[in-house]
């Protein structure tokens, strides 16, 4: 009958730790790009990098404004980096490419499997 008890026991703390795994590892896809992360810097948080969230949508105007400043195209490159910040809650630097610092915003597709984000 102990070994029973015994075994009943291991085989509950063996299920939480399984558990424990399956939901962080949940926790870790959900945020797999948001990679970056925040450090605090004389009572400020400051971004490592523009990963996703770590922008406010607050900040998404100026930040697209900087984005599309050197397109021919500003009307839709405006609107469409706006729709992306606020999902993403982030936009690559320069004013092209480097969209690997926001794997949100660069693997957002169109129907047709163009880039959906400037």
């Amino acid at each position: 009958m102990v070994n029973l008890v015994n075994k009943m026991v291991l085989l509950f703390a063996v299920l939480l730790l399984a558990i424990s795994l399956a939901e962080s590892k949940i926790k870790e896809t959900e945020n797999v790009e948001g990679q970056y992360h925040l450090e605090r810097s004389n009572s400020n948080y400051q971004v490592q990098k523009n990963g996703q969230g770590s922008l406010q949508s607050s900040q998404c105007p100026g930040q697209c404004s900087r984005r599309c400043s050197q397109t021919q195209y500003k009307k839709p490159c405006l609107f469409f980096c706006q729709k992306c910040c606020r999902t993403c809650l982030c936009v690559p630097t320069g004013y092209y490419g480097n969209k690997a610092e926001c794997p949100c915003y660069n693997n957002w597709k169109t129907k047709e499997g163009g880039p959906k984000c400037p």
